[in-house]
C-alpha cells in the first residue's frame, strides 16, 4: 500500500514538474525565437534599404551586374569597391570601412527580377555561380508576394540558412538575402540545451522526490502501524474482561434456582470487569478528546506548587498503608501556564505508577523546583527500574514492559500515554531516566 502511495507521489510530482519545465522552456524558446526573428528582420530591412538608396546606386559602376534579360545568364557584381561584404567589413563609416557597405554583419546578396520573376540583376561581394542565384530565387515563396508589401521568409540551401525580404520594385522585385546560419544555430543549440538540462533535472528530481517521498510516507506508515497496534491492543484489553463476564454469566445461568446471595461472588466478578472496561473506554475517549481539543483548550496561569501538594497529601495515607516511604520537596509559589486539572492528572498518574512499581518497602520521592525559566517536576521510586530499550516506548498506548506484572498491578497501559498527551498539549516535556535494579525517575518540564 505504501509503495503504491509513494509511486503515485513520484508520478504526480514528476508529471507536474515536467509540465512546468516544458512551459518554462517553451516560453524561453518563444521569446528567444521572437527576438532572433525581430533582429533578423531589422537587419534585412536595413540591407534592403541600403540597396534602395540612391547613394548606393550612384556608386555602382555602370552596367555592373546587368543581366541579358533572358533570365538564364546574369552578371555578377564582383567589384570589391561597389558592395563591400558584411562579413568581411566593419561598421559603415568606421576606420577603413567602405561607405557603400550594407549596414549588416552577415553575408548578404541581392537579386533583382522582372514581373515574371526572371533575374535581371545581381549584386554580391563574392563571386557566386549563376546557378546559386537561380536556386536561391526558386526557394522564395513567390505565391505569397504581394504588390506593395514586403514579404519575408527563410530557407536552407547547401547547408546554409538564409533569410530574405522581397520588395516590390517598379515593374519587378528586389530580393535581399542574408546568411542567418549563426542565428538558427543558436535556436538549435537552445533546443538541445533544454533537452539535456531537462533530462538531467528530471533524473535529479526523481531521486530527490523519491527521497522526500520516503520521508513523507514514514510518519504515515508509523501512524498506520500504531493504529493497527492500537486496535489489536484495545481488542486484547477488551477481550479478557468480556471473556470473564461471559464465563460468570454462564455460571449464573447454570444455577438459576440459586439465590442472589449465593451467587454474589460471580456478580462481583462481572461488576469488577465491567468497571475495568469502563475505565478503559473512558481513557480511550479522553485520549481522543485530547487530540481533538488541542487548539480549543483554554489555559491560564496557576500555582504548580499547590497543585502538586493537593495530589500528594491525600495519597500519603494510601502510600503509608503499602509500607512505602514518601519524601517530597516542593518549592513554594511556582507558577506555570496551562490547565491545572490536567496537570494534576499528570501528577496523579506519575505518583500512582511510582507507588505501584516501587517494590516492597520501597521509597518514592517527589521534587518540584525552578530550573532556569522552567518548572521541573521529578517523581522517582526504587525498584526494578526500566530497561533502556523500553524507555522510549513506555509512553505508547497499551505498551507494557512486562504484561504479566502489569496485569498484577492493574491498569491497561494508557496512563503514561495520557500524561504524555497532556504535557505535549502544554508544550512541555515528559521523559524518563532509569537504572535497572535501582529505580526510575520521571521528569516533567513546564514553562
Amino acid at each position: 500500500m505504501f509503495k503504491k502511495l509513494r509511486n503515485r507521489f513520484l508520478i504526480v510530482n514528476l508529471v507536474s514538474i515536467s509540465i512546468m519545465m516544458l512551459v518554462a522552456f517553451a516560453t524561453i524558446y518563444t521569446i528567444t525565437y521572437q527576438n532572433v526573428q525581430r533582429e533578423t528582420n531589422m537587419e534585412l530591412y536595413k540591407v534592403s534599404d541600403f540597396y534602395h538608396s540612391p547613394y548606393n546606386s550612384s556608386k555602382m559602376p555602370r552596367g555592373e551586374g546587368q543581366g541579358s534579360g533572358t533570365g538564364g545568364s546574369t552578371g555578377s557584381g564582383s567589384g570589391s569597391d561597389s558592395l563591400p561584404s558584411d562579413a568581411m567589413g566593419g561598421d559603415n563609416g568606421g576606420p577603413g570601412g567602405d561607405p557603400n557597405s550594407p549596414p549588416a554583419r552577415s553575408v548578404s546578396f541581392m537579386i533583382k527580377t522582372d514581373d515574371q520573376w526572371k533575374i535581371t540583376e545581381t549584386h554580391s561581394r563574392f563571386d557566386m555561380e549563376d546557378t546559386f542565384y537561380t536556386e536561391a530565387l526558386q526557394k522564395v515563396d513567390q505565391n505569397k508576394v504581394g504588390d506593395s508589401e514586403r514579404q519575408t521568409g527563410q530557407f536552407a540551401l547547401d547547408g546554409t540558412d538564409w533569410a530574405y525580404v522581397v520588395d516590390p520594385s517598379g515593374d519587378g522585385h528586389m530580393i535581399v538575402f542574408i546568411d542567418v546560419t549563426a542565428q538558427q544555430g543558436i535556436l538549435t543549440n537552445l533546443i538541445y540545451t533544454f533537452a539535456v538540462v531537462g533530462l538531467i533535472m528530471l533524473i535529479v528530481i526523481y531521486f530527490l522526490s523519491r527521497y522526500f517521498a520516503n520521508r513523507s510516507i514514514a510518519p504515515v506508515r508509523e501512524a498506520f502501524e500504531k493504529q493497527k497496534q492500537f486496535i489489536g491492543d484495545a481488542s486484547h484489553e477488551l477481550k479478557t474482561p468480556l471473556a470473564i463476564i461471559n464465563t460468570n454469566a454462564d455460571v449464573l445461568l447454570a444455577n438459576q434456582e440459586d439465590t442472589i446471595a449465593n451467587q454474589a461472588k460471580w456478580l462481583h466478578y462481572i461488576k469488577s470487569e465491567t468497571e475495568r472496561m469502563t475505565g478503559l473506554t473512558n481513557d480511550l475517549l479522553y485520549l481522543t478528546q485530547m487530540d481533538d481539543s488541542r487548539s480549543t483548550m483554554i489555559h491560564a496561569k496557576f500555582n504548580m506548587s499547590d497543585a502538586v501538594e493537593s495530589i500528594i497529601l491525600p495519597m500519603e495515607a494510601v502510600i503509608f498503608e503499602k509500607n512505602i516511604s514518601l519524601d517530597y520537596n516542593i518549592e513554594p509559589n511556582l507558577t506555570v501556564h496551562g490547565s491545572s486539572e490536567q496537570i494534576k492528572q499528570v501528577i496523579l498518574i506519575l505518583l500512582d505508577n511510582a507507588v505501584k512499581y516501587s517494590g516492597p518497602k520501597g521509597a518514592v520521592n517527589v521534587t518540584l523546583q525552578k530550573q532556569n525559566n522552567d518548572v521541573m517536576l521529578a517523581v522517582s521510586n526504587t525498584g526494578e527500574g526500566i530497561a533502556p530499550e523500553h524507555l522510549d516506548r513506555i509512553f505508547d498506548r497499551f505498551y507494557r514492559t512486562d504484561s504479566s506484572r502489569a496485569r498484577k498491578h492493574g491498569g491497561h497501559g494508557l496512563g503514561l500515554a495520557i500524561a504524555r498527551s497532556i504535557v505535549d498539549q502544554h508544550k512541555g516535556e515528559l521523559y524518563a531516566r532509569s537504572v535497572v535494579g535501582e529505580g526510575a525517575t520521571f521528569y516533567v518540564r513546564l514553562s
